[in-house]
């Protein structure tokens, strides 16, 4: 058996699978975000590890004698995430997030200088400036930090007493020479950190500690247990979807959305504000846009509505509707591609009496949708050819935001066959390959296709205009913003 942990930002996902990648079973432990000032988004790493035993607690419930014969781990997790301990392991502070954009002053401070050879802006998101911010305004933290570890990293610490980390992850750090697959002195110099407070590195599929014998024990769990790499999430999502060779590509509506593509080399383009990374796999790199805001926009309406997401959608009904002239701007903690502007924030723009709930609600769907196309343009421009999508995340369960994606990008849109094939699977996967050393490639195929949305012919025109409107209205309203 092999056990997949996927720390996300609203819970630890646990999942176990054997050796056919049939799986077992899998269980959650639930998290919180803390927002103290605007801007601004932390979690303790000790909720991290109190929902991991939850997670992994609830498939001992259920599966005790297959949790017991687990004998790989893979690790993923939410990117970015600056957590910081001293040289006794204490955690200085709480976990600055990736959703956290309190650093956009010392990014942009940063980012002539880092793109060269990170292949990417720095973003505010990113962990480079949390440290730069963390200098400047708690010296007496920053003076205390041994080790800067990103949040499965954290997790591997108390699973295995390593400092190790891997290339995905690592590369959304803005510390890595993300070419050469290596730490920077120099741009972790710029930050007056060295490579010593940075944990050693390694490819996602190799193997990166055992399990501690007490948590062995804990758990029911006999003999050696190796722990992967891992990868960051949407590197670990793209492991479980099979998006590992150049060109593959999947759209992921999760809290934030992704657009996501496998390149065979190494593609960096960063004034486009696509990420250029290292895949979870030697030799592999990806590209992907990112929105902060998918079906965190829809949630939010959500609960200014008091009508569950599931409730909003479902008064659409099933068939695509064209555009109302209502256009929703889903920048509601900034945005990232192709932007880069953590001040900017949301709108709904082209209100009239007659903009009912639902016509909110499909102009919410729509404003996603339409920064995806943003992020499909920026993937272009970067040199990444797109011809169709497969859809992750728990957005995809709504067949008409999957529409109204398909004809926003043009390009039809994949649902893969029933089964969970996400970050959590794609850190079984890598637990499997550790374990095993088994083909990487031939671990990670991608699942059978059950249905294909395609781009609603008849609405392309209306589509198109109304992208042309939400692409208008950036610029805008930028300078109300800033």
């Amino acid at each position: 058996m092999y056990l997949g942990l996927d720390l996300g930002t609203s819970g630890v996902k646990a999942m176990l699978i054997d050796g056919d990648q049939t799986i077992v079973g899998s269980a959650n432990g639930s998290l919180d975000v803390s927002r103290p000032h605007s801007g601004w988004s932390e979690q303790e790493p000790a909720h991290w590890v109190r929902a991991t035993q939850e997670a992994v607690a609830g498939l001992k419930a259920k599966h005790p004698k297959e949790l017991a014969a687990v004998r790989g781990i893979g690790l993923s997790g939410q990117m970015h995430g600056a957590t910081l301990i001293d040289a006794a392991d204490k955690v200085l502070r709480p976990c600055i997030l990736w959703n956290d954009t309190r650093s956009h002053v010392e990014a942009a401070a940063l980012d002539p200088r880092f793109r060269a050879l990170t292949g990417n802006i720095v973003f505010p998101g990113f962990t480079a400036p949390k440290l730069a911010w963390v200098r400047k305004h708690e010296p007496d933290v920053f003076a205390k930090v041994a080790k800067v570890l990103l949040p499965k990293d954290y997790l591997r610490l108390w699973l295995t007493g390593e400092y190790i980390s891997e290339m995905s992850d690592s590369a959304g750090t803005s510390w890595l020479d993300t070419g050469k697959r290596a730490w920077s002195s120099d741009l972790l110099a710029a930050t007056d950190l060295s490579e010593e407070q940075m944990p050693t590195l390694v490819e996602g599929t190799a193997q990166a500690g055992k399990l501690r014998a007490e948590l062995a024990a804990q758990w029911g769990i006999s003999g050696d247990v190796v722990v992967a790499g891992g990868a960051g999430d949407n590197a670990a999502s793209a492991c479980g979807m099979g998006t590992v060779s150049d060109g593959a590509a999947f759209v992921s509506l999760g809290t934030s959305g992704v657009l996501f593509a496998a390149n065979g080399s190494y593609l960096p383009k960063p004034e486009s504000a696509v990420h250029a990374f290292c895949h979870a796999l030697p030799n592999t790199w990806h590209q992907m846009g990112v929105i902060l805001s998918a079906t965190d926009a829809l949630n939010w309406h959500s609960g200014v509505t008091g009508k569950s997401a599931a409730d909003l959608t479902g008064e659409l009904g099933e068939m695509l509707k064209a555009p109302t002239g209502v256009t929703f701007l889903p920048y509601l903690s900034g945005e990232r591609t192709p932007h880069n502007d953590a001040v900017i924030r949301g709108a709904f723009i082209g209100l009239e009496h007659e903009s009912s709930r639902a016509v909110l609600t499909q102009a919410v769907l729509e404003g996603v949708a339409f920064a995806i196309r943003d992020n499909l343009e920026a993937l272009r421009s970067a040199g990444t050819g797109i011809s169709r999508v497969t859809a992750i995340g728990g957005g995809s369960r709504s067949r008409y935001w999957l529409a109204s994606i398909a004809t926003a990008l043009g390009v039809p849109v994949d649902l893969p066959a029933d089964g969970d094939f996400g970050a959590a699977f794609g850190a079984a996967r890598l637990g499997l390959i550790a374990a095993t050393g088994a083909d990487p490639i031939a671990v990670c195929t991608p699942p059978v296709t059950s249905d294909t949305i395609e781009p609603v012919a008849s609405l392309s025109g209306a589509y198109e205009d109304a992208y042309t409107r939400y692409r208008a209205l950036y610029p805008a309203i930028k300078s109300l913003a800033h």
